[in-house]
């Protein structure tokens, strides 16, 4: 991987608070060349620095109103289970996040429904009647103090 130095910084900072800004534009913030920008963001996409170029949308703008975080244990550690769960959560539409974590959980799940008979519904057949799951915890967002998908540069 390509080291990056200050401008390729400068240029996923300002990404990272609006990817829609021109590359003329982030050459007059940077002070680099319209083209040195163009040429710069292909390499960061091609080293996958940037890995998604993507519009967020709230939840409750499109009926989703609850956000649940389930916090997943399984009966046991095998990498077949492992990955057995990590395909199941990759198919599920409700779940937006999911990371494989150390610690007392195996798995913290962030998913998205319209209301608590989905999230019912949703936890019965990922984790109820998963055979693979032993427990699973869910915490009820009450609110979203703060969110984003930035990194510190």
């Amino acid at each position: 991987m390509h080291k990056l130095d200050e401008y390729d910084k400068a240029l996923l900072r300002q990404l990272q608070l609006n990817n829609k800004i021109s590359a003329e534009e982030l050459g007059e913030m940077v002070k680099l060349s319209t083209s040195a920008v163009q040429r710069r963001l292909k390499r960061l996409r091609d080293d996958k620095v940037i890995v998604a170029d993507i519009s967020v949308v709230a939840p409750a703008a499109v009926g989703m109103g609850i956000t649940c975080i389930a916090d997943v244990t399984l009966h046991l550690g095998g990498s077949q289970y492992i990955d057995k769960f990590k395909a199941l959560m990759l198919a599920c539409p409700e779940v937006s996040q999911c990371y494989y974590v150390t610690g007392s959980y195996d798995f913290v799940v962030i998913a998205h429904v319209s209301d608590m008979k989905q999230y019912e519904d949703f936890s019965k057949k990922c984790f109820m009647d998963n055979p693979d799951v032993k427990q699973f915890y869910t915490h009820v967002v009450m609110d979203r103090v703060k969110m984003g998908f930035g990194v510190e540069l």
